[in-house]
């Protein structure tokens, strides 16, 4: 195996455990939200050279002070990078990077390499992908879970779908950002996997609300419930975490309810291209957009427990 290539599990295997390696290419990193920053951040304590973007002046300066190359734009980004990764909000986000006045596409040298590692709907990254071939470019689509905690502690897991040639160079990258890297199949995959870790993240969340309020409603302390389910079949890490912000009302987000509601759209989408019904996943996503209605959607998604307890 070549110098940097690290393995991912293939489509139906395992994954393997990664550990940080040299990165060799210049990364271009766009996107510097709650998710990110920390990425950036911890590529850059493998001493990658890096070049990053963000559409908020601010939390460029911050980095920049760190010793972190700034670009002027996505294209500038594009130009002076031959990775490029992507970490906005949505799939409208992406397409602006990409395709708009200054986006990657404008910049874009043949040979490069296009990762989106945010949560994007499945038909457009399919799309995104064959613009980037046209510009003699290479795509895969990564994204994560985890949330922040998994952003800055460099435990992501992460869905990739994409050739095994791409997968293989991005390896290093992937390797300085996650734990858990699995190549799930071609270009589109990853978003799939996505959509289904999404599912099941709300819905575990909105059983975890709900069992949490009829213990308390049932005059019972809800932290003693969480103790006593602990080792059980009910137990996850969205207890663990979520659970325990639901009791201590903490709802700083990790991975904010607005987001969390476009990722269940996006999957009841999928579900409808596909031709099947998610009825669970449909509450779920209106039980979201009522917690968004009174106010509540820049919270972590765990904050669903307001709404089950109204």
């Amino acid at each position: 195996m070549r110098t940097g290539c690290i393995p991912v599990a293939r489509s139906g295997r395992e994954p393997y455990k990664l550990m940080n390696t040299h990165i060799p290419e210049i990364v271009g990193f766009i996107g510097l939200g709650l998710m990110g920053r920390p990425m950036v951040q911890n590529l850059h304590k493998t001493g990658a050279e890096l070049v990053i973007f963000n559409r908020s002046r601010p939390a460029m300066e911050e980095l920049e002070a760190a010793g972190l190359g700034l670009g002027t734009s996505p294209m500038d980004v594009a130009e002076r990078s031959s990775i490029i990764v992507i970490m906005v909000s949505d799939t409208a986000a992406v397409e602006q990077v990409l395709v708009g006045e200054h986006g990657v596409l404008r910049g874009l040298k043949p040979g490069s390499l296009v990762i989106d590692m945010g949560t994007t709907a499945v038909g457009p990254t399919r799309r995104f992908a064959d613009a980037v071939r046209e510009r003699g470019g290479d795509y895969i689509d990564a994204p994560v879970s985890g949330g922040q905690v998994g952003a800055t502690d460099a435990t992501l897991t992460i869905m990739v779908g994409g050739d095994e040639a791409s997968v293989a160079r991005a390896n290093p990258v992937f390797a300085a950002l996650g734990t858990n890297v699995t190549h799930v199949g071609g270009v589109g995959a990853g978003q799939v996997a996505k959509a289904a870790n999404q599912v099941i993240v709300g819905l575990t969340i909105g059983a975890v609300a709900e069992a949490l309020t009829l213990a308390r409603k049932a005059g019972v302390d809800p932290a003693k419930v969480r103790a006593a389910l602990r080792g059980g079949f009910a137990w996850s890490r969205i207890m663990e975490l979520h659970g325990q912000r639901m009791i201590d009302a903490e709802f700083i987000p990790g991975g904010k309810a607005a987001t969390q509601r476009k990722d269940l759209d996006q999957a009841l989408t999928l579900a409808e291209q596909v031709g099947i019904d998610l009825p669970a996943t449909r509450l779920n996503r209106d039980l979201y957009d009522r917690l968004i209605e009174q106010g509540d959607g820049e919270l972590d998604h765990s904050a669903l427990i307001r709404v089950i307890d109204k």
